[in-house]
């Protein structure tokens, strides 16, 4: 799932070397992407694109290179990780308080920060191949993101990390605070639920 990610900038990221860490970012920055594009409201996207949140993360880390765990690559990549997630918390709530009145209550409406089942079901949505329920996918939207809710904190988010963000179960476990086993057992038991899920929204067609 993960690419081999050479370490030959860490020894000079623990002495708090820029360079280092632009090295560093080149390499993780697919990576990042991804889980920018996964992360980010749909609804946002005409006033941010995920180079503008890459950006934004990359300047954060800099302003907070000495706090990075340097422990390995991993933790290196865990960390860059939280500095994006936190961008975009920031991005979203800054772009709020930018729109306009009537813009404001449209981004409401759709959840400014659409949370992890909001991301999950938009993606989801996203697959269907149907022309026929095109009129359907707000609807379809709704659906899942409420039976989403359903599962555990914990199942939605290892979910979201292995299946849509890609982590390694190691990764999960680091950023969830778990064990690597009770990662990939909840990982197996999130699968299983969605599995479940989707089976349920018998007028719902994916593409394969």
């Amino acid at each position: 799932m993960n690419e081999f990610i050479p370490a030959d900038w860490l020894e000079d990221l623990r002495e708090g070397e820029p360079r280092a860490l632009s090295r560093c970012f080149a390499e993780y920055r697919p990576r990042l992407e991804r889980i920018a594009g996964f992360r980010l409201n749909p609804r946002l996207q005409a006033r941010v694109d995920t180079e503008d949140v890459l950006q934004e993360t990359y300047l954060a880390a800099i302003k907070r290179i000495k706090h990075c765990d340097t422990t390995s690559p991993e933790t290196v990549f865990v960390w860059l990780r939280l500095i994006l997630q936190q961008t975009l918390v920031d991005l979203h709530r800054r772009h709020l308080q930018a729109a306009g009145r009537d813009q404001q209550r449209e981004i409401r409406a759709d959840q400014t920060d659409p949370g992890t089942s909001g991301c999950i079901a938009s993606h989801l949505v996203a697959r269907v191949s149907s022309p026929s329920m095109s009129l359907k996918r707000e609807e379809l939207n709704e659906r899942l993101k409420l039976a989403l809710e359903q599962m555990e904190e914990t199942d939605r988010e290892v979910l979201a990390l292995r299946h849509f963000e890609e982590l390694s179960n190691s990764e999960v476990a680091q950023v969830l605070h778990l064990s690597v086993k009770a990662a990939s057992i909840r990982y197996i038991r999130a699968m299983k639920k969605l599995k479940t899920l989707m089976e349920s929204l018998s007028d719902w067609g994916p593409e394969n």
